[in-house]
């Protein structure tokens, strides 16, 4: 995650200490989704936006994957003073090759940044390298409307939205999120089984052969010899 909120890039009401929470998300296939603009903010993305906290969205990605519809939890360190730059190393699988990751603009009312549902796959194939751009969003669940506002709840919540106004006016993103593909694992194919019987043996005149062979094979060669192997 390299962050490049600063000044010179939101000069309006650019606030003391610009700081990024940690990193937190998770690994998922499109059975879950943790966060969807245009819809209200669970309770992990309520905390992570307003507090910077991670426990509850951790306790979301994890409860997903107890439910098979997720990988594992990607937590990351923040950045103290922006602009700055954090590394996470993670792992991924075809079975979950989605990944959503947020961290608190701080500070902030309830605003926040990330990618929800990315998907690393291209295809059969992972992609080498991608670069996100971000910016801001606003959970929709506390009204303050400058970065060092006072908690003023929003009763009821409003679904998560861009911001596009106030000190985001100008249409800059706050950074941007580098995924990097370090190795790719391949699964070792199946040691080739061949289960095969041959009815009636002996035989007079015919016999026929039956065989099993595992479904990853792609081609297979019979052949039938006497025993002078001829």
């Amino acid at each position: 995650f390299d962050a490049s909120w600063s000044a010179s890039t939101h000069p309006q009401s650019f606030p003391p200490s610009p700081h990024f929470s940690g990193l937190i998300g998770g690994t998922h296939s499109a059975a879950v989704a943790f966060w969807t603009a245009g819809e209200l903010a669970s309770t992990g993305i309520k905390q992570m936006a307003e507090w910077g906290s991670k426990s509850a969205l951790q306790g979301e990605v994890q409860t997903a994957i107890g439910a098979g519809q997720a990988g594992e939890v990607i937590s990351g360190g923040g950045i103290g003073l922006s602009p700055g730059q954090v590394v996470k190393s993670f792992t991924i699988s075809p079975d979950f090759p989605l990944v959503t990751l947020t961290t608190m603009i701080a500070p902030s009312p309830d605003w926040f940044a990330g990618v929800a549902g990315l998907s690393l796959l291209a295809g059969e194939e992972w992609i080498t390298e991608l670069v996100v751009p971000l910016y801001p969003y606003d959970a929709g669940t506390d009204s303050g409307p400058n970065y060092t506002s006072g908690d003023q709840a929003t009763n009821p919540a409003v679904p998560i939205f861009a911001i596009v106004s106030g000190p985001f006016a100008q249409g800059e993103p706050i950074g941007t999120l580098t995924f990097r593909l370090d190795a790719a694992a391949s699964a070792p194919l199946p040691e080739a089984q061949l289960n095969l019987s041959a009815r009636p043996n002996p035989f007079n005149p015919t016999t026929v052969f039956h065989y099993e062979i595992p479904a990853a094979a792609q081609q297979v060669q019979l052949s039938i010899v006497d025993v002078r192997g001829r």
